[in-house]
């Protein structure tokens, strides 16, 4: 059966975008806006990082008319439902999470209130809604102990290394059930060491350009030999906005025992999202060195606990399915992020 296209098939419908004020939510939403497509953007717009720069990103959002914005928790589960039932989505892209791998360390009922209750919430809003496709963000973490390279969808993921990542595969697993369930089409994406303008505070790329610009120093964990499959953001929106028009259909040759566990006989799908380029994580500082015309002062620290040596993504499905992998150089990317971080902050 060919794939639905619920965008085509519903265009008078809008696009719920949670997340909005988030790192890729506002890219994306920022994309669907400039498509001429309607999009209800959410976000609680909490306090995990700066958010100035959250209000900063919803105000370009804000700007135009066939943007509307609802604050609002995915813990709020009436509301929620509320809101999806009333706006009728005919996609709904699940950007809303807490985020972090080391803040789950000291913070973990965070994740436990965002990603398992918030993401039955979504579950369930977009059951009564008859929400025509659930895309909802996982991540590259759920690989955890995994050291075949390059992670593949078809790849067991069982082991986990922090409750980010554990929380992450629970809502793939408690998708699949929803999507058996019910019938809805929906597609997980696990994104890799995502960067670009509009990033996250906490990310590497964003503390080593504020530290290296204010002569501070920056942390290398593992003495920076750890490898990161660097994603640009314009490379991962492309890969959403293409997988949001292709809702999973069941597999009807599907078979537990000889089958991958990206796909099933229920209308559920998995990709990886990723460039499948790693890089250093030193060869990441010295691009940004150049870019900036200053050298870093760098701390060597052990490798952190939740982190692995390496990440890469296969993204032969993506490819196959989407027609579509990224391609963004960090070369490349790194100095539009610079641009963007000295015109922002004026320095």
């Amino acid at each position: 059966m060919a794939p639905l296209s619920p965008l085509d098939e519903f265009p008078d419908r809008p696009v719920l975008v949670t997340g909005a004020a988030g790192f890729i939510g506002f890219h994306l939403a920022e994309r669907l806006l400039g498509e001429g497509r309607e999009v209800i953007g959410l976000d609680n717009l909490n306090a995990y990082y700066d958010v100035a720069l959250k209000k900063a990103r919803l105000a370009r959002l804000q700007a135009h008319n066939r943007f509307t914005f609802a604050h609002l928790d995915l813990t709020q589960g009436p509301e929620l439902r509320a809101l999806v039932e009333r706006c009728r989505p005919a996609v709904l892209v699940n950007l809303a999470a807490q985020a972090g791998v080391r803040y789950s360390l000291t913070n973990p009922h965070a994740y436990a209130d965002a990603n398992l209750t918030g993401f039955l919430n979504i579950l369930e809003a977009s059951r009564h809604a008859e929400v025509k496709h659930l895309v909802y963000a996982s991540t590259s973490s759920v690989y955890g102990a995994n050291t075949e390279m390059p992670f593949s969808t078809d790849d067991p993921v069982d082991h986990p290394l922090t409750l980010y990542a554990a929380t992450k595969r629970a809502n793939e697993l408690m998708a699949h059930s929803y999507s058996h369930l019910f019938g809805i089409p929906m597609t997980g994406l696990r994104f890799f060491t995502v960067y670009g303008p509009w990033g996250r505070p906490d990310m590497a790329l964003f503390l080593f350009t504020k530290a290296i610009l204010s002569g501070q120093l920056i942390d290398l964990f593992a003495g920076g030999e750890l490898e990161r499959d660097f994603t640009y953001v314009d490379d991962i929106v492309e890969g959403v906005r293409r997988v949001m028009n292709l809702a999973p259909a069941p597999n009807p040759d599907w078979d537990a025992a000889r089958s991958g566990p990206a796909e099933s006989s229920a209308p559920f799908r998995v990709y990886n999202i990723g460039g499948g380029r790693p890089v250093k994580v030193t060869h990441l500082v010295a691009v940004l060195e150049a870019v900036l015309g200053r050298k870093a002062k760098k701390r060597v620290l052990p490798m952190q606990p939740g982190d692995v040596v390496a990440t890469r993504a296969d993204t032969e499905a993506l490819r196959r399915d989407a027609g579509f992998v990224p391609t963004m150089p960090i070369e490349e990317g790194v100095p539009r992020f610079v641009r963007w971080y000295r015109d922002f902050y004026g320095i």
